[in-house]
């Protein structure tokens, strides 16, 4: 399956990094801003930089969540995105920031 959409996003902290990360898939997702639909199961590509850091991570995987446009729950709209296999070490890196975060706080998703 070909790349759709390419993305690039900026972390700001430890909070938003908290409420996107996805840690309950199995390679672990990561939530992305955005009122472009998208199929489930469709691929991307995102350039992430995570809280602290300057260089940014090449990341592709493929729609596992979507929280559409006007949702009644008010959430914010936007996808969420399953690590490919190749992405797998980046679950240990958000895990080492997040490690002593309110397992409480607000999500994107769930």
């Amino acid at each position: 399956m070909s790349v759709q959409k390419a993305f690039a996003l900026n972390v700001p902290d430890i909070a938003t990094l908290q409420a996107a990360y996805m840690p309950f898939l199995e390679r672990g997702g990561i939530f992305v801003p955005t009122v472009t639909p998208h199929a489930l199961g469709s691929q991307v590509h995102l350039l992430l930089t995570l809280p602290g850091e300057q260089q940014s991570i090449e990341v592709t995987g493929e729609v596992a969540w979507i929280s559409p446009e006007g949702a009644a729950d008010q959430r914010t709209p936007g996808i969420g995105v399953h690590f490919s296999l190749q992405n797998s070490l980046l679950c240990e890196r958000i895990d080492a920031l997040l490690k002593d975060q309110d397992v409480q706080a607000p999500s994107y998703t769930l």
